[in-house]
């Protein structure tokens, strides 16, 4: 029997308030998997996926270095943007409007206990939907995300990705830049990566791209390739 996840579209919200149901979200599946296993409770895990865009933030974490953030605070309050040190893996990125972001909260006890496979199938659940849009994507060889132009000297960044697991639940996820404002990542190093650049849909196509209709793609390509149905 498929797992069932539990879709859920949070549209434009603050990070800290989407940071915050991702960790209430979290906190139950891992209570419900501990009450499980000490036979006091029989019930089935839930797993969810939550979409959204956020305003302009900035995002470092566990292993990163604040160095990599290249304003100070005055700066961050001319461009209306946030900063929070969280506890995801990865260095620093940056999220704002025309960004998609996905927060997959699996237990991943009911699919795989494997975090490498699990970061490589989030990817390709992107690259998938980037070929929908007729934009050739894949991996760079030591680096996380998806990436254009792989075979040359300059890959450039279409995806980040930055995950926390526990007792094998999984929340934060990947950011897709869809249609963003580019010239907010002039303002860190991103992912702590010095020789590389970012790109999105919107540059690639020479054209503005709907936010919504990358959302309909990825939402099917990431249940195909876990191979689960939504609620």
């Amino acid at each position: 029997m498929k797992n069932i996840v539990i879709y859920s579209d949070l549209n434009h919200i603050d990070y800290q308030e989407a940071w915050d149901y991702q960790e209430t979200l979290f906190k139950e599946s891992v209570d419900l998997k501990i009450s499980n296993r000490k036979g006091e409770t029989d019930q089935m895990p839930k797993h969810y996926l939550l979409f959204c865009e956020h305003p302009h933030v900035y995002t470092l974490g566990k292993s990163g270095s604040e160095q990599n953030l290249l304003i100070n605070e005055s700066v961050l309050k001319q461009k209306n943007a946030k900063y929070y040190k969280i506890n995801r893996g990865g260095d620093i990125t940056y999220h704002g409007p025309g960004q998609l972001v996905a927060y997959p909260i699996l237990d991943l006890d009911q699919f795989f206990t494997d975090i490498h496979k699990y970061m490589r199938y989030l990817e390709e659940a992107v690259i998938l939907t980037l070929k929908h849009f007729n934009i050739i994507a894949g991996r760079v060889d030591g680096l996380t995300g998806v990436w254009i132009d792989i075979e040359s000297k300059n890959p450039r960044k279409i995806c980040a990705m930055g995950v926390k697991s526990s007792r094998w639940v999984t929340m934060h996820g990947l950011a897709l830049n869809v249609n963003p404002d580019l010239s907010y990542f002039n303002h860190i190093v991103p992912c702590g990566i010095t020789d590389k650049t970012v790109t999105s849909m919107a540059y690639e196509l020479s054209k503005p791209i709907v936010v919504d209709e990358v959302k309909a793609i990825l939402k099917k390509n990431i249940a195909k390739i876990f191979d689960f149905s939504y609620q």
